[in-house]
């Protein structure tokens, strides 16, 4: 079920200032969102911190960086880590996307909240 043009998407990227590793990962993140962009015109790709942004977060468990969200209008569609290769998130992309389901992503309270929060703005 691909969502259609005008539904908004969101790629959440939960991350820390002080890890080294999202430093490096935040290119990848927006070089392979921008190979999306055309299929999933609503796409918005977010970089949050997790201490700047605790509001946001709210109570959703982050234990592992990176942590990739994917949001649709309906709600979540994945939540968790990734490891920081393109490939693997391109894989994650596709199968997100192209493949979901309602119901597919089962999912904490805490992590249906932080969804809502990102969705909500």
């Amino acid at each position: 079920m691909e969502p259609s043009a005008d539904e908004p998407l969101w790629l959440a990227c939960l991350c820390a200032g002080w890890c080294r590793t999202c430093d490096a990962y935040e290119p990848v993140l927006r070089a392979v969102a921008a190979e999306f962009e055309a299929r999933f015109p609503g796409l918005t790709t977010r970089w949050i911190d997790i201490e700047d942004e605790s509001d946001l977060v709210g109570e959703a468990e982050v234990e592992t960086f990176p942590t990739l969200a994917v949001v649709d209008a309906a709600g979540l569609r994945f939540f968790g880590p990734l490891t920081p290769q393109p490939e693997t998130l391109r894989r994650l992309l596709r199968a997100t996307l192209d493949e979901w389901r309602p119901g597919a992503a089962p999912a904490e309270a805490e992590v249906l909240a932080f969804a809502r929060r990102l969705r909500e703005g």
